[in-house]
């Protein structure tokens, strides 16, 4: 028996009796007083949600819906203070004290969505709409914080790595049974382009959830540089998924040498730059990539080599159909 297997057991009983409490009301869930679509997921780690809150941001702006994101902000230094990132016109708040995923969402979606960091979302949204005229809101990483009621429920599935091994954290990735995808309106299979066949998956799927519409999405690169292509490069970043961001990469033609890869909202330091520029120079790259994420976090970040982001959307396969769930669900 693996010795962390009693806690994930002691982890997996305290998850089932809070949604239990929460499905028999007996813990009460609040409206936000507007209407609310959660991305989450299962799993801890990357799983493609960022870009899927931005493109459902994205639509219910199209809509002619006032959004606001509302999120935690995970990795910043004080995760219990709100914090404007964005009042949808300017991005007024930098890594460390919006959050580096907030920050990444206030630069795509300027003139397009609000964006509020705080632990307390149901407060959150009460200040953010009565200052802001709030018609829609977007709750980032929030399958499991049932505290705030939601209209509609999307759950990311990665299709590299659905359910991890299975076991609920801390032994394995889950954060709840698989059992709980029930209460899911929506799930949307992402990476689906790193696989070879998605039938079993999406088969399992539908049992675990006959009524919720499956969505298959891949992850594309947002306006490629067709000049760095040829260029022998060296990538690094600091997400929950590094390895679908290197096969990215490669999958474009980009000529990678090495890469690196750091924990999850890692802050860097100048000696990581100073590292990340002797690896690269040792692999006889010529220049850098990284993600939008990881860039806010290198604003001041002093590189002798040519440091490029590499800016990537989500896509997906029935684009009409989300949006019409995403619009009128």
């Amino acid at each position: 028996m693996n010795i962390l297997s009693p806690l994930g057991f002691l982890y997996g009983k305290i998850t089932d009796a809070r949604n239990s409490l929460y499905d028999r009301r007996v813990l009460r869930s609040h409206s936000l007083g507007a209407r609310t679509i959660s991305i989450g997921n299962i799993t801890a780690g990357g799983t493609g949600k960022t870009p899927l809150v931005a493109l459902v941001s994205e639509i219910l702006a199209g809509a002619g819906e006032k959004v606001c994101i509302l999120t935690r902000g995970y990795g910043r230094e004080n995760e219990r203070l709100r914090v404007l990132v964005s009042d949808g016109e300017s991005v007024l708040a930098d890594a460390r004290t919006g959050g580096d995923e907030p920050v990444e969402l206030a630069r795509k979606l300027i003139g397009k969505a609000v964006v509020v960091a705080d632990s307390d979302r149901v407060a959150a949204a009460a200040w953010a709409k009565d200052k802001f005229g709030i018609t829609a809101f977007v709750l980032d990483d929030a399958f499991q914080h049932r505290r705030a009621e939601r209209d509609v429920d999307i759950v990311c599935v990665d299709a590299t790595n659905p359910f991890g091994n299975g076991r609920l954290l801390p032994e394995g990735t889950l954060r709840e049974s698989v059992g709980n995808l029930k209460r899911a309106s929506a799930i949307v299979v992402t990476r689906i382009d790193l696989i070879e066949n998605a039938s079993p998956l999406t088969s399992e799927l539908s049992t675990l959830n006959p009524i919720a519409p499956i969505f298959l999405a891949s992850s594309v690169i947002a306006d490629p540089d067709d000049s760095d292509l040829q260029r022998p490069a060296f990538a690094f970043c600091g997400v929950g998924n590094p390895e679908s961001f290197f096969q990215l990469l490669k999958r474009n033609g980009y000529a990678l040498r090495a890469s690196r890869r750091f924990s999850d909202h890692h802050f860097y330091t100048r000696n990581d730059v100073i590292d990340i520029e002797r690896e690269a120079r040792n692999s006889s790259a010529q220049m850098l990539l990284t993600t939008a994420k990881d860039m806010v976090k290198l604003e001041n970040a002093e590189f002798e080599m040519p440091c490029r982001v590499v800016g990537m959307r989500i896509e997906i396969a029935s684009p009409e159909a989300f949006r019409r769930f995403v619009t009128s669900s």
